[in-house]
């Protein structure tokens, strides 16, 4: 329904278009109204409000009658149908003989009485949660860290790369390769991590999923000690730890990556140590404004783009002729927020909240 101020607006519209000359069709038309909706709302002269709300409406003849309608609530809420549905009572009602209404009709008696709740034992169905988020506009403020299989020398056999990043800057601030998975070796990574950053005792974030190895009970022990915060995933989402994914598909696809397979532990360690030191002294990330995350997290980077700005400004007026408009833009990125669309869904529960 179209509110009486809106009509209004829309008359006035059209009579203003009329007035310059357009069609009144065409410009009723163009509000997505119909000439004959228009001549409706102004049939008595002035503007009209919707009528509908305050209608009388009579009684449907093949309406239930109090009588009935009570009957239903009476059975609905009876002992041996009260935890059940009306999915459930009317075919159970027809097998006895009996038949009140359709079922259909009992959902809408119980809505009408406001009875239609969850019923039962079971925990009512809750809306979907909002994935964790977090936001950092420096360096050792929030850490994402995971654990990715890495082929072995025999089929079926699996390293495993623990790989910690910060959120900032996508510094690789600490890593390790084992042979197995385990709350131990997780530990031992994030303490050897706490203590290279010296960042303890200060406000720190750790996200991580939800396996085991990253949840244990030694390791909360352990980040506890260490005053860092856990954060986790929702159970069963694969996208709510983004960065670390994205590093390892980084690794991986690396051209020297040994896709057949490392021949042992020592191999691997190897190889890591080669990437993780060109991932952060070499490689321009494209977030970052081109710059690496080494230069990144040691705030470097806010020179280098000033550098990189200066240049492209003398370089335009050396030769304007060759520019069409403005310079590349290279300024330095900003904050960064983990799954920023579960930060958006709960600024919005926050607002509806009471």
């Amino acid at each position: 329904m179209i509110s009486t101020r809106d009509r209004r607006e829309a008359v006035e519209l059209i009579e203003e278009a009329v007035a310059a000359g357009a069609r009144k069709a065409c410009a009723c038309a163009l509000l997505g109204l119909s000439v004959r909706t228009v001549q409706r709302w102004t049939r008595e002269g002035d503007v009209g409000e919707d009528r509908r709300p305050g209608a009388e409406r009579p009684t449907p003849p093949n309406a239930l009658s109090e009588a009935e309608r009570g009957a239903v609530l009476a059975i609905c809420n009876s002992p041996e149908h009260a935890s059940l549905p009306p999915s459930q009572i009317v075919p159970r009602l027809a097998d006895r003989g009996i038949y009140l209404a359709s079922e259909s009709t009992f959902y809408r008696v119980l809505r009408d009485a406001d009875a239609q709740h969850h019923r039962g034992r079971a925990k009512a169905p809750r809306a979907p949660t909002p994935p964790p988020s977090h936001t950092a506009d420096g360096p050792n403020q929030v850490w994402c860290w995971d654990i990715t299989y890495l082929p072995g020398p025999v089929r079926g056999m699996f390293l495993y790369l623990y790989l910690i990043v910060d959120l900032y800057s996508r510094k690789i601030v600490g890593w390790e390769v084992h042979e197995a998975e385990n709350t131990e070796y997780s530990s031992a990574v994030i303490q050897r991590a706490v203590l290279a950053e010296d960042c303890i005792d200060q406000l720190l974030v750790l996200h991580a999923d939800n396996g085991s190895p990253l949840k244990g009970s030694t390791l909360m022990a352990t980040l506890e000690h260490l005053g860092v915060i856990p954060s986790h995933s929702r159970p069963h989402v694969s996208d709510d730890n983004a960065y670390a994914e994205t590093l390892f598909r980084t690794l991986k696809y690396r051209p020297a990556y040994p896709a057949n397979g490392f021949a042992d532990l020592a191999d691997a360690r190897a190889w890591v140590l080669d990437f993780v030191r060109w991932y952060n002294t070499e490689h321009r990330h494209s977030a970052l404004a081109f710059v690496t995350p080494e230069q990144r997290h040691a705030g470097a980077d806010a020179a280098v783009l000033a550098q990189r700005q200066a240049l492209y400004e003398q370089a335009r007026a050396e030769h304007p002729q060759r520019w069409s408009g403005a310079v590349r833009d290279w300024s330095r990125p900003g904050a960064v927020t983990l799954n920023p669309a579960g930060a958006a869904a709960q600024r919005e529960i926050e607002a509806q909240a009471p």
